[in-house]
């Protein structure tokens, strides 16, 4: 006897993780109709879609709330970097939560800072992804390499990575030589956290011609200080991070240290005998 049943089965399983579970046993698979075998978002565009869908970014606060699309491109590229990193385990995989947990935590990092120095708008920064450093250590297991250094020390050099692959998207053919000048002729920037936006913005306009470029990313000059400052420090941190400027966590902003030339070698040009070179005559 035959029932016409309208049932549909439906098997699912995760990428290979760390309980060695994830696969879908021989027998198993010869009893299902189609296999259909998923992947990563295969571009920045389709993860930040995942991420803004599912994460939880819609704040009931009394402050206006923003993310700018620079922060949200280096939340997403942190899991591409990830994915491509050798000292990251690819068995186990670099899935979505990372990014959907790592910019909930940038937002609330922004909306502590800005509660802190009575901000009345809520801006996300590059700064905020380092404090988001926790939500991502979890996210990712390690090879002996990534163990050996340790996964924070490797979440920050993501984040680097991603910074200065972001960066290089809006800025590519931008001179900025007027900017690391101005450190290189001793200028820095150290601003205390308790700063407010427009006491970090004050500081920011003292830096010679770096409030120029943030109309690339759709800022303007009469913008909320809050929304310039993240602009100009993300500019900050992508010249860092193609080693343009020198930054640390106790001195902040500073020009990058050039390496003193190596002493030549007085013996070098001579003969193994050590007699200067023969001059050959035609």
């Amino acid at each position: 006897m035959r029932l016409s049943l309208d049932v549909l089965l439906v098997f699912t399983a995760n990428p290979e993780d760390y309980t060695a579970r994830g696969k879908i046993i021989t027998p198993l698979k010869d009893r299902i109709g189609s296999e259909i075998r998923t992947h990563y978002p295969a571009t920045i565009q389709e993860g930040m879609s995942i991420t803004a869908q599912e994460s939880w970014t819609n704040r009931d606060s009394k402050r206006r709330v923003q993310v700018p699309s620079y922060i949200r491109e280096i939340v997403e590229e942190i899991a591409f970097q990830a994915r491509e990193d050798k000292r990251v385990d690819r068995r186990s995989g670099v899935s979505q939560r990372l990014p959907i947990s790592t910019l909930e935590n940038v937002l609330s990092s922004a909306e502590q800072r800005a509660i802190r120095t009575r901000d009345s708008i809520v801006v996300a920064r590059a700064s905020d992804v380092y404090a988001a450093i926790p939500s991502m250590t979890g996210k990712f297991e390690l090879e002996y390499e990534g163990e050996v250094k340790g996964a924070e020390n490797i979440a920050r050099e993501l984040i680097r990575g991603a910074v200065g692959k972001t960066f290089s998207r809006y800025f590519a053919d931008v001179n900025f030589q007027p900017v690391v000048q101005w450190f290189e002729l001793g200028g820095q920037l150290k601003v205390p956290a308790q700063a407010s936006s427009a006491e970090f913005l004050a500081q920011l306009k003292k830096i010679q011609g770096l409030l120029e470029h943030i109309e690339t990313l759709g800022v303007r000059a009469k913008d909320d200080a809050a929304i310039q400052s993240s602009a100009a420090e993300f500019i900050l941190e992508g010249l860092w991070a193609h080693k343009r400027i020198n930054r640390s966590e106790e001195r902040g902003y500073f020009a990058e240290m050039r390496k003193a030339p190596e002493p030549r070698d007085p013996r070098e040009g001579r003969e193994p005998s050590g007699r200067p070179p023969r001059r050959q005559f035609n």
